[in-house]
């Protein structure tokens, strides 16, 4: 089975983690065609998994725009579908990973007479869409041969805004277990070799809860330092990952934020990271405080693998990866307090959330093991191929 996989993004998030793990599996008969030269197709090409760049002008519709800004760019649009129709007759399907990859697969398909696949990685709602985008994603998508949906979530939202659910296949992020194992169980290796935490003499050893993404308003990172002021002084925030897409001024917004409550001795901003598993490890608890629904919560993901209690907003796909009290906790988005009060319980009763952990990782190696979820989606794929032809 040849696939042309198709993905937007230069950078490396967790769409594109997703799709390097589903490609991997077909490397030798297939293509990876990236709308911009970045980090995610220096890691495909570390993964010998082939790449080709198939632009060099960034398209610069975003989630928000209109019709207007998605008019401007079809100067680009035209020459990169044209590439794709042309390229695309060398494979048996086209596979779409992203919004903008969902524009040009989708004209291309119809081009060249190969079905479409798209893996849904968002929350197609007015919270993360504009009207307009929400009309495209779906339209487009409805042509499609099959939708993955990364979640229940996803899947949910897809329909409500419009779209078919007689294409749409539920298939969770996979995660190699063994990756993370070596981890386990080592916090107070990987706290002292990564952050330099001094102990303060006569206090509590320092208990450090981690955030792992872009700064976003969405991704509600000014949550958790709200939460901060009803913790004890020994609760320290450990901020990483950096602002995208021209979020500079959230940046601004909660370094004033800790200043006015007087927290600068207890946040600290690590920036973007390559040693994610490593610094989730050394974390007390990891902290997902995302304000919208998330589609799927590859970071809630990670931490129970790493061994790592693990706390979330209760919407969208994190509802779907937690059982409330017995794999971590969930908190209503945006409440601080009720955040603080579970980093509080984590650190008065630090056996029950190593209870929590214990479940969590055995859940989270038999539901999300890529291996299972790799066979899933390629008996869905090898489906599509043999109804096409």
């Amino acid at each position: 089975m040849k696939i042309l996989f198709l993905d937007q993004s230069g950078k490396l998030g967790g769409a594109e983690l997703c799709l390097a793990d589903i490609s991997q599996q077909f490397q030798s008969s297939s293509l990876v065609g990236v709308f911009a030269e970045g980090a995610f197709p220096e890691y495909l090409r570390k993964r010998h998994i082939p790449v080709k760049i198939l632009t060099d002008q960034p398209l610069q519709v975003q989630k928000a725009s209109g019709l207007l800004a998605g008019l401007k760019s079809l100067n680009r649009l035209i020459p990169l579908i044209t590439q794709v129709t042309h390229l695309s007759k060398q494979y048996d399907l086209i596979y779409a990973n992203t919004q903008k990859a969902l524009v040009v697969g989708a004209i291309a398909s119809i081009l060249s007479r190969r079905p479409l696949v798209y893996h849904l990685h968002d929350i197609v709602s007015p919270e993360h869409f504009s009207a307009t985008n929400r009309r495209i994603i779906i339209t487009l998508a409805n042509r499609a041969a099959l939708v993955i949906a990364n979640s229940q979530a996803s899947r949910d939202a897809f329909m409500k805004a419009g779209g078919r659910g007689d294409r749409v296949h539920v298939v969770y992020n996979g995660f190699r277990p063994e990756d993370y194992s070596s981890y386990v169980d080592k916090r107070e290796y990987f706290r002292k070799d990564l952050l330099s935490i001094p102990q303060i003499v006569d206090q509590p050893p320092s208990f450090v809860v981690g955030h792992f993404s872009r700064l976003s308003p969405w991704k509600g990172q000014h949550v958790l330092i709200d939460a901060l002021q009803y913790c004890p002084d020994n609760v320290i925030a450990l901020l990483v990952g950096d602002a995208l897409f021209g979020e500079q001024d959230y940046v601004q917004q909660l370094y004033q934020q800790i200043k006015t409550l007087n927290l600068e001795h207890r946040v600290r901003f690590f920036g973007f990271r390559s040693d994610i598993p490593q610094l989730m490890a050394a974390c007390d608890l990891v902290a997902h405080t995302s304000t919208a629904p998330e589609p799927f919560g590859r970071v809630i993901v990670e931490a129970m693998l790493c061994g790592t209690p693990v706390v979330a907003a209760a919407a969208g796909g994190a509802t779907e990866l937690i059982d409330h009290g017995q794999t971590g906790w969930l908190t209503p988005p945006g409440n601080a307090q009720k955040l603080a009060d579970i980093i509080n319980i984590c650190q008065i009763y630090p056996s029950q959330a190593k209870l929590c952990v214990q479940q969590a990782q055995i859940q989270a190696r038999q539901r999300f093991d890529l291996a299972g979820i790799n066979l899933n989606i390629k008996a869905l794929l090898s489906g599509v191929v043999k109804t096409h032809y």
